[in-house]
């Protein structure tokens, strides 16, 4: 393939808009996804309304009913503390005993509780008519407390007790008839008062009110529940509406994934697979993708014929250390020109015998020349046939690694630790050394600063105590 042939090529990667990329026409996965996370935001945002109002709308009808049990209970209250004030006037009346007096007025005046619960449902905003018929059952409870307590004086006039702890009893004045009966007409008249017919209906007309009270809290709360129960159910029906276009909107995207990504990459690695052009289909950035592969397919193909010419030379003019036997400074820096060309990934590495000087020093540049023999072939032998080793330097080497990626290292760590192992326990009469490496990746051949970067790995480790290996940016 001839110079101009490649040139033309590396035109046409250089500027896609000559190859036919600026009339591209299809979706743009981007505007498409744009799309469709704004639809989805819409629904959840207006079905997160539609769940709070279903939600309120429940708890209203929770609300209505709890008010209805609360309302109960009070009431309750009111006929249960009118029933106790009953019963203990009866109680003395039939009895006579103090206590009961006692017990009747803790209940009026410490107790409380029909007073108690009245101002609890007017805490409760309880209105209208519905307070009006518990406020009446109330009143009734308290005009039965007056002929209670005239019935308790009538008692305590009969059997001459002392009502002194009792003011509201005390403070009585019987009418002028009942201070001329006799004891057992007083007693009689005292009963009267509070087991007649009187006062029954007076009790009977309490427990009506108590009675209207609830059947009108009871139609309140029906009426809260019926509204609040068709608002639920025209929440639920909203609900369902919007599940059914998330639904819908979800397997349209899952649609247009398949057609628009998930299809095309399939074709496409079937075509890498069988090292052929892409097919242009699929969204707007895969059929951009698919053109740009295939100018840099041709281009790659014209520069692989030219890296077999340029090995070839390489591999001719036979460039070797003289002393190692291995790829010396000229044919690195060769392989370095020729890899820049090369857009692969690779990873380039410094290795430094650790005090080599010192080794020439005490045992004999003979003997130096041997170790730098023994690293020149750990490296050979550790590395693939495909990785590149070279002396660069009097005691400084480099290795290519060609094909490999950052999460490799760990791979290219244990081989220089096994290297390290061997040269720190050597089986011949070598003295102990160990090497210093420092290496960089590259993502697209060998980038220019990609030695830069190696090195000032190489001086971390040495910075830090030598014998390892460390790549670029740990």
């Amino acid at each position: 393939m001839s110079e101009k042939t490649n040139e033309g090529m590396a035109k046409r990667a250089q500027h896609p808009e000559k190859s036919g990329k600026r009339s591209l026409r299809g979706i743009k996965i981007r505007t498409m996804n744009y799309v469709m996370i704004f639809v989805s935001i819409v629904l959840y945002i207006v079905l997160i309304w539609v769940t709070a109002y279903a939600s309120r709308k429940y708890d209203d009808m929770v609300s209505a009913t709890d008010a209805y049990i609360r309302y109960q209970e009070k009431a309750s209250l009111v006929k249960e503390g009118s029933d106790y004030l009953t019963e203990q006037v009866r109680l003395y009346g039939v009895e006579m005993n103090l206590a009961y007096v006692e017990n009747y007025f803790r209940e009026v005046y410490e107790v409380r509780s029909r007073d108690k619960a009245l101002e609890a449902l007017r805490e409760n905003e309880v209105e209208g008519s519905a307070l009006d018929f518990l406020q009446s059952a109330l009143d009734n409870s308290n005009k039965l407390m007056e002929r209670e307590i005239y019935a308790m004086k009538l008692v305590a006039e009969a059997k001459g007790q002392d009502m002194s702890a009792f003011p509201d009893v005390e403070e009585v004045d019987l009418k002028q008839a009942d201070k001329e009966l006799s004891s057992e007409k007083m007693l009689e008249k005292a009963r009267e008062l509070v087991f007649g017919i009187s006062y029954q209906e007076t009790k009977g007309a309490i427990e009506n009110n108590i009675s209207y009270f609830l059947s009108s809290v009871r139609d309140d709360m029906r009426k809260n529940q019926q509204d609040s129960a068709a608002g639920l159910k025209q929440v639920m029906a909203n609900q369902k509406v919007l599940i059914s276009i998330l639904f819908v909107e979800t397997i349209l995207t899952f649609v247009l994934i398949l057609c628009l990504i998930v299809k095309p990459l399939h074709i496409y690695v079937n075509n890498i697979k069988e090292e052929k052009r892409l097919d242009i289909v699929g969204a707007y950035e895969f059929k951009y993708l698919a053109l740009t592969y295939n100018d840099i397919y041709e281009l790659n193909a014209a520069n692989e014929v030219m890296l077999r010419n340029q090995a070839e030379n390489l591999r001719r003019e036979a460039e070797h250390d003289p002393l190692t036997g291995i790829a010396n400074r000229r044919a690195f820096d060769d392989w370095k020109t020729l890899l820049k060309t090369k857009i692969s990934p690779m990873a380039l590495l410094i290795v430094d015998v650790d005090q080599f000087k010192q080794v020439n020093d005490k045992h004999g540049h003979e003997m130096g020349d041997r170790i730098l023999k023994k690293v020149a072939g750990l490296l050979e032998e550790t590395f693939r046939d495909t990785d590149i080793a070279a002396r660069i330097g009097g005691d400084e080497f480099a290795v290519i690694v060609v094909d490999i990626t950052k999460d490799m290292k760990e791979v290219v760590r244990d081989k220089i630790n096994n290297i390290n192992n061997e040269l720190l326990n050597p089986s011949e009469d070598l003295p102990r050394t160990s090497l210093s490496v420092g290496g960089a990746f590259s993502q697209s051949g060998f980038e220019d600063d990609l030695y830069k970067r190696a090195d000032e790995a190489l001086y971390a480790v040495k910075e830090n105590g030598r014998c390892g290996c460390r790549f670029y940016g740990e």
